[in-house]
Order: structure tokens, then C-alpha cells, then sequence
């Protein structure tokens, strides 16, 4: 473990752990309203002018990279695809020296349009949430009726070339939990890697409530009624995923069991708001600006110095189990995945 907060280098924390990989959410809106991350009428969006520009945008991924040792980065939201300047900033990261890993999580509405342009300026891999192949739960859920734009894009994305393409899925007790075997099947028909993720206390009306979430073990449990699932023996190093070979592989399928089984220990992640601020856990409480630094007038020195003291006060792990937990004041759509 560090003794004292580093001025220069990597992403450090107390705990000794290095941040690699960076989130950066692109916008707080979204195209659809999911019950576990939204309610029904929307949020109250970020204002414009305090979102980040394309511009600050890259200069800030450009910190990251060149003097942070960023190495990997995903787009996120909200819904990034609806972010105006996505290819553009999608192509100046690839541009960049190093060259990051480019990936980007989306619901997938639009994909098939823009899945051409986005793997051309240097998108390497995509994430599209699907939790249902029922095109009433996906309305019940989404409380959008547009599942077949979901489908649409997934099949968009991979005649692109945007491999290999993951799928997310939070299943929900007594709307979704019995589709875990067949959601199993569409993806492995089709090439893609399931991953599934436990419902997180995330949502913005608060309303989380751990007795009633779906947990990796009855999501194993479901699935072992249909497949053979056997421990993946490759280490799963920083990846949020534990992952399972199913009928003997190659393929695989991941559960993602932030609470039951937190993977804080080897978290490898910083994160950046859409409007600016460094979240330093997705579970976080407090956010450093870096707007406020950039529209100042600091420079990319100050910028990481001002990034490494963020980090450097990162918790050893997200407390969810603490009787003192808070819940985020932000929800996943404005601190983005």
C-alpha cells in the first residue's frame, strides 16, 4: 500500500489498487425508462452548458491515457447513442497515442444505423442491454415498446463487424427471473456473451430492496436447470464478470454479483460524469470537478493532479452490506455504468 498520496504516475489508490479502465458517460438521458433505473416521467436532465463538450470530452480521455496510464475506456450513459458528437469522439480517442481499447455500453435503439460509422472511427467491442426476449415484459420493464429496435441493433452491430458483442441482462423477481435459460440460448444461437447483472441500489426513486433482487446464485441455479455450467479457469483478473463454461465450452456465460459477491478488492475503474465530475467508485457519495478545473484554465498537469487526489481516496469497498450504506444521491443514468 502507497504511504502518501502520489503527484504524479498512475491512478492510485490507498489501497494499492491502479485504475486502468475508465468509464465516461457521454449524457444522463435515455430513450427509454427501465423501473430499476428510472421512473416513468423521466429525470431532470443536466443542463447543456454543464455538460462536457466533445472537446473537453477528449482533452480529458487524453489526460487519462497519456498521463494516468488509462488503457482501456467505455462510453456510457444514459443512452450515449443519442450523444450528437459520438463518432467524432469515438474517432479522436482511437486517434490518441497509446491507443486505448474503445468500448461502449447501449441499449441498443439506433445501433443498427450507426454501428457502420461507429466500428469505422475505431469502436472495438459493444455492450447492449437486453432483459427480455418477451416483447410485453420488454414494455412492462422499459415501459417502451421497442424490443425489436433492440433486436434490430444487435444484428446491426454484428454485420459491422463489432465483436465480440456482450449482452447485459438484470432480471427482475416475478417479471423476468424464469427467462434466464432461454435468454442462455438466444445468445449462444447467436454468438453473443451473456453477462448477468444483479439488480444494484441504483435507481433513482430509491426503491432497491435487497430481499427482492435476483441473486447470482438463484440466476446459477436457473440456469443449471437447463445447461452444465463448470468454473471458467481462467483467472478473471479486473473483470467484473465471474464466468461459467456451459456444456463443456468454449462458450461462456458471466454473472456480475456486485452485491452478493462484491469484487471491490480488484476493481480497476474510475469513472467520468457526463457534466464533468470523477466518481472514484460507482457507489461513491462525493464527486471530484474537473469541469470547474478545465473551463479555468488548468493544464493537463493540474487536471491529473486534481484526478490522482480522487482516486487517491477511494474506499476499500462499495459497503452495501454496512448499516451505514447511503445510496447514491445520483442514479445510474447520471453517474453512468
Amino acid at each position: 500500500m502507497s504511504a502518501a498520496r502520489p503527484t504524479a504516475g498512475l491512478l492510485v489508490d490507498r489501497h494499492g489498487r491502479v485504475a486502468r479502465s475508465l468509464r465516461v458517460s457521454l449524457t444522463d438521458k435515455c430513450n427509454l425508462r427501465c423501473t430499476y433505473c428510472m421512473p416513468a416521467e423521466g429525470l431532470p436532465w443536466v443542463a447543456g452548458p454543464q455538460l462536457l463538450d466533445d472537446d473537453e470530452v477528449v482533452r480529458l480521455i487524453r489526460v487519462a491515457v497519456r498521463r494516468l496510464g488509462v488503457t482501456d475506456v467505455r462510453f456510457t450513459g444514459g443512452e450515449p447513442l443519442i450523444r450528437p458528437g459520438l463518432v467524432g469522439i469515438i474517432a479522436a480517442v482511437a486517434a490518441m497515442t497509446p491507443r486505448p481499447g474503445i468500448s461502449l455500453t447501449t441499449n441498443g435503439i439506433g445501433l443498427d444505423r450507426l454501428a457502420p460509422a461507429l466500428h469505422a472511427a475505431g469502436l472495438d467491442r459493444v455492450n447492449v442491454s437486453l432483459d427480455t426476449l418477451d416483447r410485453e415484459r420488454f414494455v412492462q420493464l422499459s415501459r417502451r415498446d421497442r424490443l425489436d429496435a433492440v433486436l434490430t441493433g444487435l444484428t446491426g452491430a454484428v454485420q459491422a463487424g463489432l465483436a465480440p458483442i456482450k449482452i447485459n441482462t438484470v432480471l427482475m423477481r416475478g417479471i423476468n427471473d424464469d427467462e434466464a435459460p432461454a435468454l442462455l440460448r438466444f445468445a449462444l444461437d447467436n454468438h453473443y456473451q451473456l453477462r448477468f447483472i444483479e439488480q444494484m441500489p441504483l435507481d433513482a426513486q430509491h426503491g432497491w430492496d435487497r430481499s427482492t433482487m435476483v441473486t447470482a446464485d438463484e440466476i446459477l441455479t436457473a440456469l443449471r436447470s437447463a445447461y452444465v455450467l463448470e468454473p471458467d479457469p481462467a483467472h478473471r483478473g479486473a473483470a467484473p464478470a465471474e464466468t461459467w463454461l456451459v456444456d463443456g465450452g468454449p462458450a461462456r456465460v458471466g454473472v456480475i454479483a456486485t452485491v452478493t459477491r462484491p469484487f471491490c478488492g480488484d476493481c480497476d475503474r474510475t469513472r467520468l460524469t457526463a457534466d464533468g465530475q470523477v466518481r472514484n467508485c460507482l457507489f461513491a457519495t462525493t464527486e471530484s470537478d474537473l469541469r470547474e478545473a478545465l473551463r479555468a484554465g488548468a493544464d493537463d498537469d493540474e487536471v491529473a493532479r486534481r484526478w490522482r487526489a480522487a482516486m487517491w481516496g477511494k474506499r476499500a469497498g462499495h459497503g452495501i452490506d454496512d448499516p451505514t450504506f447511503l445510496q447514491p444521491d445520483r442514479s445510474m443514468s447520471a453517474i453512468g455504468g
